[in-house]
């Protein structure tokens, strides 16, 4: 697990010198606190026969195997073909064997030396042999090529710009903006998406002109060209028939092999532990292939209704791990500048705080833990996915009740403020029967839906909004399932967009600010594969979520984990904006600097801050979006003029050009 960073230009006056090669990289040290590597290889005039383009390649690494060796950038034996990696490639030992006995050798006893062989061996197809998680760059020195290639689920990131000359990359923003040329204009494209889904989606990027490379994509930089094009599409259409009994043998043999290449590692490994039917199925198979107990971690808050650890103490004393639970209590005056800062786009998923929190404790026991991730898009475990499908039952009804369904009689009862009340829940159910089914799914999952984001922007970002839907995103993503079912259908798009865009990224980001990796083993794309052809029936039986992950692995754990509800992991952000969060919130959101930037009404957002106080409604998820783009603009939308600073313009955590952070008297030392 590291950083990667560099450059490829065939116009000379763009070159990438190694002091900014070096700035590129220092900004990445946490996630590659043990070693750093650069290589340069200047343009070159070769008359009568052209040039060579200029190249630039950085590392930082974080050391897991192969610990005194396999430093990066790494080359073949000639130096003709160099390699940065990103992540880990679980399937390395299997392909050193193959590229061994057709005559390659290897100096190191790491990984990445099995991605330049296989290259070499491969061509462009080496990336579809690859089982792991990575962001990579390989230069091709004879061919006179840039290759970028990302995993196919997105665990790892990586995002780029292509110049008249020049294409720079890093595993993070702020990598590229210490790259003089590159410019911090904000895409309202973007900004819309964001306000939509609480994440800037792929491939764009908060910054006009720079992208993020979609998951399962491989991009070619050739002659001052880039291609993109995508190397893995399962067939996410259609229901693949088997014995249910077949599918159980599958599953079982597929995980457990997962969670078996995951567990490679020569420094101390352990896994996060919720509780919940995900990780404990993980858990429970580390242990069994470990032969002794597997270090847990989990994490407690005092708030009873986001405190997930008494079930996590229960499944871990029932395998015998040896189990550290944490007990923490979140501050969002505290925390906020870290977040702000290692998420270098806004990013407004709340969980990013506790996920921050765990990770940071879990360091200071390992340097890989093992996750849950994946399994609830995989096996329908979210309950919206149950609302989806009482919606399509609903759907059938004749169009008179359909209607009596979505009537403004619902949404005149009063009903609790909170979120998770249930006659909220059923009110915002009701309100999405009149829509159709892209646009209902849209409505319930979006922070700011098309009414509500049509009152909060100004007559002037309105003006200036691109024509673009947010929506389309939504409804590419439910197009690949193609005929299947609803559920399956809105399952599909939550793993081609939800997971990449928001749950992965969010865990990637706060598990390397603190230098830990995690690994997830749900995501095997070869599981992935498997999962996604399975009907609906199996996963949800009736109204029982994971149905088939139950009948898998029932046996291994306390039956109470299959029977509890799910739980999100969260913060309570609805309490914060009551109290402690409440006069920096309106101390920032109405600061006379942010609403003349003029995005927002002012009267709009002192109307979401005046109902969440008085408990009229609960905005907390809203208000939220808006502090983190509030916070993140003062941090990033433009070079630090005074303060602290990492690098060129890259100010440190806490420091904001233009107002201080925090504003007023609400500071406190961060850690």
């Amino acid at each position: 697990m590291c950083g990667i960073a560099g450059a490829i230009w065939t116009d000379p006056h763009r070159a990438v010198d190694r002091d900014t090669l070096q700035r590129m990289i220092d900004v990445l040290r946490h996630r590659g606190p043990d070693d750093e590597g650069v290589h340069v290889s200047p343009w070159l005039a070769r008359p009568p026969y052209g040039s060579t383009p200029g190249v630039a390649l950085g590392h930082r690494r974080l050391s897991i195997i192969d610990l005194e060796g396999s430093r990066q950038p790494l080359s073949n034996e000639q130096g003709s073909i160099w390699v940065v990696c990103n992540g880990e490639i679980y399937n390395y030992q299997e392909l050193r064997n193959r590229l061994e006995a057709s005559g390659h050798a290897f100096r190191t006893r790491g990984d990445t030396e099995t991605i330049v062989h296989l290259y070499e061996d491969q061509g462009l197809d080496f990336v579809s042999h690859l089982v792991g998680m990575f962001a990579l760059a390989l230069w091709d020195g004879q061919q006179r090529r840039l290759i970028l290639a990302r995993d196919r689920l997105g665990k790892k990131p990586l995002v780029y710009q292509v110049q008249p000359g020049r294409l720079v990359f890093a595993s993070e923003l702020k990598s590229l903006l210490t790259v003089p040329d590159v410019a911090r204009e904000i895409d309202l494209a973007a900004l819309d998406e964001y306000l939509t889904y609480q994440y800037v989606p792929h491939p764009n990027t908060i910054f006009r002109g720079i992208r993020k490379l979609p998951p399962a994509h491989i991009a070619l930089y050739q002659d001052g060209t880039l291609t993109v094009r995508c190397y893995w599409s399962p067939d996410f259409g259609q229901d693949i028939q088997r014995p249910c009994d077949e599918y159980v043998d599958q599953l079982r043999h597929q995980l457990r092999a997962s969670v078996a290449l995951r567990m490679q590692s020569d420094v101390p490994l352990g896994a996060f532990l919720s509780g919940g039917i995900d990780s404990s199925i993980v858990v429970a198979l580390m242990q069994e292939l470990a032969g002794g107990p597997v270090k847990t971690f989990s994490i407690g808050f005092p708030v009873p209704e986001y405190d997930e650890s008494h079930h996590a103490r229960r499944v871990a004393e029932y395998l015998g791990t040896d189990h550290h639970e944490f007990r923490v209590e979140p501050s969002g005056l505290d925390v906020l500048p870290k977040l702000i800062w290692h998420y270098d786009e806004p990013f407004a998923d709340s969980s990013a705080v506790p996920t921050y929190y765990v990770a940071k404790l879990t360091r200071e026991h390992v340097t890989v833990a093992l996750t849950g991730d994946g399994g609830d898009e995989l096996f329908l475990g979210y309950p919206r996915y149950r609302a989806v499908r009482l919606a399509g039952l609903l759907d059938r009804l004749p169009q008179p009740l359909r209607w009596t369904l979505a009537s403004r009689f619902w949404q005149l009862l009063p009903a609790s403020p909170r979120q998770k009340g249930l006659l909220r829940r059923w009110q915002r159910f009701t309100a999405g029967m009149a829509m159709g089914h892209t646009r209902r799914y849209a409505d319930w999952i979006a922070i700011f839906g098309e009414q509500r984001r049509a009152q909060l922007y100004t007559d002037q970002l309105l003006a200036e909004l691109p024509n673009s839907d947010p929506v389309a995103l939504l409804e590419t993503a439910l197009a690949r399932a193609g005929p299947r079912d609803p559920v399956t259908s809105v399952a599909v798009a939550d793993l081609l967009t939800y997971l990449p865009c928001d749950l992965l990224t969010k865990v990637d980001i706060a598990s390397m600010a603190s230098g830990l990796e995690c690994r997830q083993p749900f995501l095997d794309h070869r599981l992935v594969e498997l999962a996604v052809g399975m009907p609906r029936r199996l996963k949800l039986r009736g109204w029982h979520a994971k149905w088939i992950l139950r009948r898998a692995f029932g046996a291994l754990l306390p039956r109470a984990v299959f029977r509890r509800p799910k739980m999100g992991f969260g913060v309570p952000l609805d309490h914060w904006f009551r109290h402690d969060l409440r006069d920096f919130a309106h101390e920032v959101l109405l600061d006379s600097s942010t609403i003349e930037r003029g995005y927002f009404r002012r009267a709009a957002v002192a109307e979401l801050l005046e109902q969440h106080t008085r408990g009229i409604f609960d905005h907390a998820y809203r208000l939220w979006a808006l502090l983190v783009l509030e916070l993140w603009l003062r941090q990033w939308a433009q070079p630090a003029q005074s303060g602290a600073t990492d690098t060129r313009g890259i100010p440190s955590a806490g420091q904001f050009s233009g107002r201080p952070w925090p504003l007023g008297n609400h500071s406190r030392p961060v850690s």
